[in-house]
């Protein structure tokens, strides 16, 4: 990690029955506002997800306070650093999952795939039994994924049951390995997958951003870079951030090949997303983005940036 790193950007999840969930949401608001943390922190039912970012001492008075509660006792988190602040405000929000796949029922505190660390991950999709999936969305994919995975082509997690039911003959008495960034898709993707009846389920425990952090470049399965859901946009081995920028119009990363696209255009367009907007739609970005740059000539931060 960065010697001095400006801010920590800590990712966490915790599934566990949490009744309490409405309740426990002003106060948490308060304690990460009292640490001056930045970031989103979303509560269900069923538990915990997000990442916020902030100094030292602050991330560290929101992990004691989350200890303390009997529900997340047991959480564990990810840590990587950022030299810019990689949100512009905190949220806590309140949802029906904390990683939306819309099966009802499937709770991985119950029925769970197996662990692999991220050091015995290699042999496992090396494997020529092992089928290996990646479970997050295709734009993710497009930038970074590990040798011979196989892409859904999903847009949204909720598009993975589907997929997996459609492909059940080819995943039939294979090993099935699963991966997202930080671990929790695969949570409920191998609880799912195991309801189907699969028995040789497994998934990289931490995710990739514990193997980019964990296994040494020169050892590693992985191509590319690892989207990453802040300003950072994308990192790599040694959780590096990387050369990407975000599309404000679609979302989508870019390289600096695309942004020398004549398709580009800051805030309003990119080669992933210029023929399905209309000219009312980039009229409308225009303008966002022409508020961001009266903020910026002033010092500020437009949260239409975000």
């Amino acid at each position: 990690m960065h010697r001095n790193p400006p801010y920590i950007v800590a990712a966490l999840y915790h599934f566990a029955k949490f009744d309490r969930f409405r309740e426990f949401r002003p106060e948490l608001e308060a304690v990460c506002r009292e640490a001056g943390l930045k970031g989103t922190l979303l509560l269900a039912s069923e538990g915990i997800n997000g990442t916020v970012a902030g100094s030292r001492e602050g991330i560290d008075r929101l992990l004691e306070f989350l200890h303390a509660q009997p529900e997340f006792a047991g959480l564990e988190h990810k840590e990587s650093w950022a030299e810019k602040a990689p949100f512009l405000r905190m949220k806590v929000r309140l949802k029906k999952e904390i990683v939306t796949m819309g099966v009802p029922d499937t709770d991985p505190t119950q029925i769970v795939g197996t662990y692999v660390e991220p050091r015995e991950w290699n042999d496992l999709i090396a494997d020529p039994d092992t089928v290996v999936i990646d479970t997050r969305n295709d734009y993710e994919y497009a930038i970074g994924t590990f040798e011979n995975a196989v892409d859904p082509h999903t847009s949204t997690f909720r598009e993975f049951p589907d997929w997996v039911r459609r492909h059940d003959n080819e995943l039939k008495g294979r090993k099935i390995a699963m991966f997202c960034t930080g671990g929790i898709r695969c949570e409920k993707a191998t609880a799912f997958v195991k309801t189907l009846g699969f028995e040789e389920v497994y998934h990289l425990k931490g995710g990739i951003l514990k193997y980019l952090e964990e296994v040494p470049e020169e050892e590693s399965k992985w191509r590319g870079a690892c989207f990453v859901f802040d300003e950072r946009v994308a990192v790599g081995h040694g959780l590096k951030p990387e050369n990407y920028v975000l599309c404000r119009a679609c979302r989508h990363p870019l390289t600096p090949e695309e942004t020398r696209s004549a398709k580009y255009v800051e805030g309003i367009s990119c080669p992933h997303c210029y023929e399905k907007r209309t000219a009312e739609d980039r009229a409308r970005y225009a303008e966002r983005q022409r508020q961001i740059e009266l903020a910026r000539m002033r010092g500020q931060r437009h949260l239409g940036s975000e």
